[in-house]
């Protein structure tokens, strides 16, 4: 199974650049995306192939994550079951047979920190998140597609809510998308000056480290314990992309017991189109 993630920054930006062309190429089963900066019925997209899923923010032109599957899923979760932390569409997650897919868009925590609370607290809600399904725990509050529909896009609060505590499949998690992590210094290009700063502060790397810690296998650095300059972010200043001035913030992770089963995990940082490029994994 061949898994895609791309942080779009602006998915109606990107189809200009060739978006439907560069995603068919890579012949994914699942295609996860992230910052779609999308309202219910602003783009269409030309894969007819796939089914598609998506989670919209309240707030316009921000946010926003979309799934899309050739394989029709058992049910789609659309958020937290947070009613605070689920208004900006940041999660979509698909329950397969044999796993469940999160897609995940993280909260920045912003200049100086300034939203580093509400960081923390999402980081928190999403691990319980992932960790539920992964024992099979439903969690409460979250509206889902059951069974999903595959197409178009669903008003979101009209769908019906799952009940908290419900027991459900135990099955392993791929989670992927735009954590706004480095983990390791190793995960950016210049970490000494960037220690404390937004996306390399302790805090967030601790975070992400108690993710880890919660049973759960950064396939990249699994694969290429010691690859340096592999980048998924690169700022827009400074030709930061030219000169490989980058930031390692796309992942997939997976449940340990998922772990003997990854084939490949891979950037494709010559893809343009976004400030980020897309990461792959492929499951045996």
């Amino acid at each position: 199974m061949r898994f895609v993630s791309w942080n779009v920054n602006g998915l109606r930006a990107v189809q200009k650049k060739g978006f439907e062309d560069i995603v068919s190429q890579f012949g994914a089963d699942v295609i996860a995306l992230q910052e779609t900066k999308l309202q219910a019925g602003q783009a269409t997209v030309d894969l007819p192939e796939y089914r598609e899923y998506w989670s919209y923010a309240e707030k316009k032109g921000y946010s926003g994550t979309a799934v899309f599957s050739r394989e029709e899923p058992l049910q789609v979760l659309h958020g937290l079951g947070n009613d605070y932390l689920d208004t900006e569409g940041r999660v979509t997650a698909l329950e397969f047979p044999d796993l469940w897919l999160v897609d995940v868009y993280t909260p920045n925590s912003q200049d100086q920190l300034a939203r580093i609370a509400h960081r923390l607290e999402w980081d928190e809600a999403f691990r319980d998140f992932c960790k539920g399904l992964e024992i099979g725990v439903l969690p409460g509050g979250v509206p889902f597609e059951k069974p999903a529909p595959g197409e178009g896009h669903p008003d979101v609060a009209a769908l019906p809510r799952t009940e908290g505590g419900l027991a459900c499949d135990p099955k392993p998690v791929v989670m992927c998308g735009d954590f706004n992590v480095a983990h390791q210094e190793i995960d950016l290009k210049n970490p000494k000056p960037n220690v404390g700063n937004p996306g390399f502060s302790a805090e967030e790397r601790d975070s992400f480290q108690a993710l880890l810690d919660a049973g759960f296998v950064d396939t990249f650095r699994s694969l290429h314990p010691d690859v340096t300059g592999a980048y998924t972010w690169w700022s827009y200043r400074f030709k930061a992309r030219q000169n490989n001035a980058g930031w390692r913030i796309d992942y997939f992770l997976v449940s340990e017991a998922l772990r003997d089963r990854v084939t490949s995990a891979c950037i494709y940082d010559e893809v343009m189109g976004s400030d980020h490029c897309p990461v792959a994994l492929e499951l045996d």
